[in-house]
C-alpha cells in the first residue's frame, strides 16, 4: 500500500463511516425490522404453535389434593409433599384448594422411595463428600364429577445433589427434592398443546 492509501485509510478510520453508509445500514436495519414484523404476524394468523388459551382445564375451578401415602421407612416426607403440592397449585395455577365435598377433582399420590447414592469421596477421609437423593413418587389426577382420569403418572422422580462437608444434610435435600416434585406435579396438570 502506497503512503498515500495508508493516509486515506487512516483518515478513514478517524472520520468513521461517510452518512450515506450510514443511512444505507439505517435503511437496511428497518427494512429487516419490519421484514420481521410481517414474520411474526404471519405466524400469529396462521398458527405457529402458538396459543392464547389457558395452559389449564377451563372446566376445573377447584382441587382436593388428598394426603399422600407413604412406604418409605423415612418419615414426614409424605406430609412435606401434600402441603407443597397444594402450595404449588395456589401459586402456579388458576385452581384453588378445595376440602373434597366441594372440590371437581381430586389428587391422589404415594411416595414409592427416597434414596441416597454418594457421588463422590473425600480422597483424605474415605467419607462422602458429593451425595445425590433421589425421590419417586406416583400420583394421578381424577375429575369427582366423571370419574375420568387426567392424569395417572406410575412413576415421577427427581434427583437433587447436596454437599455434606458444606453443611448441607439429607433434610435439606429432601426439602429440595419435595419443592422440585411439587412443582412437577403440577405441571403435569397443565393441558397437552
Amino acid at each position: 500500500m502506497t503512503h498515500t492509501g495508508q493516509h486515506q485509510l487512516a483518515f478513514a478510520e478517524a472520520v468513521g463511516p461517510s452518512p450515506r453508509t450510514v443511512g444505507a445500514r439505517a435503511h437496511r436495519y428497518a427494512r429487516l425490522a419490519q421484514l420481521g414484523t410481517w414474520l411474526v404476524l404471519g405466524c400469529m394468523v396462521t398458527g405457529c404453535g402458538y396459543s392464547a388459551d389457558s395452559l389449564y382445564r377451563k372446566n376445573v375451578r377447584t382441587v382436593y389434593v388428598e394426603m399422600f401415602h407413604s412406604k418409605e421407612f423415612r418419615r414426614d416426607i409424605e406430609f412435606h409433599l401434600t402441603e407443597a403440592v397444594r402450595k404449588q397449585i395456589d401459586r402456579m395455577t388458576p385452581y384453588r384448594n378445595a376440602p373434597r365435598e366441594r372440590a371437581d377433582t381430586i389428587l391422589t399420590g404415594e411416595v414409592l422411595e427416597w434414596r441416597e447414592a454418594t457421588l463422590g469421596h473425600d480422597p483424605m477421609t474415605a467419607l462422602p463428600r458429593e451425595t445425590a437423593g433421589t425421590l419417586a413418587i406416583r400420583y394421578r389426577w381424577q375429575d369427582l364429577r366423571t370419574g375420568a382420569l387426567l392424569v395417572d403418572q406410575p412413576r415421577l422422580i427427581t434427583t437433587v445433589p447436596y454437599t455434606r462437608p458444606t453443611g448441607e444434610t439429607a433434610h435439606n435435600a429432601i426439602d429440595d427434592a419435595v419443592n422440585r416434585i411439587a412443582r412437577k406435579v403440577v405441571h403435569g396438570m397443565e393441558t397437552a398443546w
